[in-house]
């Protein structure tokens, strides 16, 4: 009897069958990528953003610092600069995500869409996927308080400090440091060594904080 019962089940074409298994590892696989790309988004916009705001923010102040000496002016340089930056890094990074939103939504339509497809994946469950795509508003608000959080660094170092010099020096200080801290940050969350890519942030913030200090002293030794 039960031999005659399993005759009569009908049999799913190889082809099928491997559309089936290749489904259901597409699954797992989507599953893990959903979750890399939204924790690499978050660690992203987090360390990158404070990074950004750090070294722009203190590249302005100093680049202002070598013509305007007094701290009112380069206070008001970096609160600027921390504003613009923070809007532009909010807007940039909603566009690039919800790029990628878009992509995810369409790959999941495009499975959705295939009746082979449709009878693996429940409804529930293309519904979990759609919930698992990274989200635009929360990227960019990430993006524009992690760089805000960096540009109060060289803005809390100068805003207290009224000699000239020592208080270039304690903006020039205070942002090596934080980008040591960044650069360490960024290499333990990306699980590779330390000390290199900590002295790579550093060496690059310092070439930029004196370009910017140097070029602007350039220009208004010509009188502009």
């Amino acid at each position: 009897m039960e031999a005659s019962i399993e005759q009569t089940k009908p049999s799913i074409p190889a082809d099928v069958d491997v559309e089936l298994q290749h489904i259901e590892e597409l699954k797992v696989d989507q599953v893990i990528d959903n979750y890399c790309s939204t924790r690499s988004q978050w660690l992203r916009a987090a360390v990158l953003g404070a990074n950004d705001g750090l070294l722009s923010t203190a590249s302005l102040m100093v680049g202002v610092g070598a013509i305007r000496k007094d701290v009112k002016t380069m206070v008001l340089t970096g609160i600027a600069g921390l504003v613009a930056g923070a809007c532009s890094m909010a807007i940039g990074e909603f566009v690039s995500v919800y790029s990628q939103y878009d992509i995810g939504m369409a790959q999941i339509e495009r499975e959705s869409s295939i009746e082979v497809v449709r009878e693996v994946i429940r409804e529930n469950e293309i519904e979990e996927r759609k919930g698992k795509l990274p989200n635009p508003f929360q990227a960019a608000t990430a993006s524009a308080l992690s760089f805000s959080v960096g540009a109060f660094v060289p803005l809390l170092a100068a805003g207290f400090i009224s000699d000239y010099k020592v208080r270039l020096g304690v903006v020039v200080a205070a942002v090596s440091l934080a980008l040591l801290g960044f650069g360490g940050l960024s290499a333990v969350l990306g699980r590779a060594p330390v000390v290199k890519p900590s002295l790579r942030v550093l060496v690059g913030g310092w070439l930029a904080m004196g370009v910017t200090f140097g070029l602007t002293k350039l220009i208004t030794s010509f009188g502009i």
